[in-house]
This record gives structure tokens, sequence and C-alpha cells, in this order.
């Protein structure tokens, strides 16, 4: 895929990959809200050519803080893509950062839990920590009683499927450490949801260490979401077809 980036993440412990389309309500306060935690952070946007202007948004925010990039790429192309063109952009730089973490962009992730999954990611040196929405703790604000049913059935199907013993599997607010990035990198291949799945049956297969710490999840407020039914079939297709060759 050809696609443009503006910026230089050079020198930074902590990377964040913000997929957006569409985000133009809340990329700006979102990245001085990341700021804001003062670690030493650079913040990855890829841009799906959202036709509301969330691009020029964040290059205007660049103006303020050097440590934003933006990648645009010409159409949307799916959540699992966009997540791992964040991980090989990070992973071709001189000085990779020590930990990266991906998040939605519509703060239904709250930017002040960054640091609880970083001190669980550093106090257990594992691959992944989740902010898990089903643990205990954990909370679900805001959804209809569809939406989380969908939720429950996808966890449960991974969860038996590839007998994942996680309280929730689909959450994609993680911290990711570079050295278990290094060695999956290769082996990831979703294009949508299922990267969630993706990533954390490679630390199963590769004996990594995966954590969950509780977060709170908030349905987002501004925007629309993003999950489509061909999205949500895509999910199933990839956790059968995972579960027949495991």
């Amino acid at each position: 895929m050809v696609y443009t980036i503006v910026g230089n993440a050079a020198n930074s412990e902590i990377g964040v990959i913000l997929p957006t389309y569409g985000e133009a309500d809340n990329i700006s306060r979102l990245i001085e809200d990341i700021e804001n935690l003062h670690l030493n952070t650079s913040i990855l946007v890829i841009d799906d050519s959202s036709p509301d202007g969330t691009a020029e948004i964040v290059l205007d925010k660049q103006k303020q803080h050097p440590n934003v990039v933006l990648c645009s790429r010409p159409k949307k192309s799916g959540l699992g893509t966009a997540i791992t063109d964040g991980f090989r952009y990070y992973l071709c730089s001189p000085n990779p950062p020590r930990y990266v973490f991906t998040m939605d962009a519509d703060y239904s992730h709250n930017p002040q839990d960054i640091p609880k999954l970083l001190a669980t990611m550093r106090e257990c040196n594992c691959a992944i920590v989740i902010g898990s929405r089903y643990s205990k703790g954990g909370q679900i604000q805001g959804w209809p009683l569809s939406r989380k049913i969908i939720s429950k059935a996808a966890n449960t199907i991974a969860q038996t499927a590839l007998g994942l013993e996680l309280n929730d599997c689909t959450s994609g607010f993680r911290c990711y450490s570079t050295e278990f990035l290094k060695k999956a990198l290769t082996h990831l291949h979703s294009h949508t949801y299922e990267i969630q799945i993706e990533t954390v049956r490679q630390a199963a297969l590769n004996d990594f260490r995966v954590k969950e710490t509780p977060i709170v999840f908030v349905n987002r407020k501004k925007g629309k979401s993003k999950l489509t039914w061909t999205e949500i079939k895509s999910y199933i297709s990839y956790t059968v077809k995972a579960a027949l060759t495991s």
C-alpha cells in the first residue's frame, strides 16, 4: 500500500498508535490529553483519508508537538492493517520505542489509563497488557444490549475455540512490548478487528505472557461506530480457521 508519512517519532520510550477515520471531533483533544501525561511518548495517527479533515487537524497539532506523526493512507483499509502498519513504522525506526500502545481515537478508551497499563507492563515484564472491560473492576458504559451481546459472544468464541485464558480477548486498548512485536509482526495478517485475537494467539503460541488490567470503556459520544457486519463475519471466520489449524 502507498501511504504518506509526515513527522518523525525519534527516541521515544512509548509509541501510541491511533487509527482514525472521521475523528475530527476527537483527535485534537486526545492528542493533548496524551501529551499532558508527560511521558516520553510519540503519537502515530494512521488516517484512512478521513473526509472530515482529521488529517489536517493532526498536521496542525504537529506545529505544537513535533512528536506527533501522521500516516495518511489512500482509503479505508481496516483496523488490522492500520495497527500492523503502525507496528511496522515503529519497528523500522532507528531507535524503536520500548512499548507500543494501541487505542481507539474516539474516547471510548481513556488516555488517563495509559500509565496504568504501562505500570502493569513494567511490573510483569510481559508481551501484552490488555485494558480489560471484563476483568474484576472493569466496566462498559453506554453500550446498548445488542452491542454487549456481540462483544461477549466474540470473546466466548475466541476463549473456547483457541483456549485463551483471558477475560477480554477483543479489547483494543493495549500495551505491547517491542520485543514481542519483533517476533510476531511477520505472522500478523489481519485486515479488521480480528487483529486483537491474532496478536494474543501469537503470544500464546510463542510462550509470551499476557496480562490484563481493568478499565472503564465508555461508548463514544461523538462520531459513529466503525463496526460492521462484514467485520464481525471476518472475525468469526478468522477465529474458526485459527482453531482448526491449532
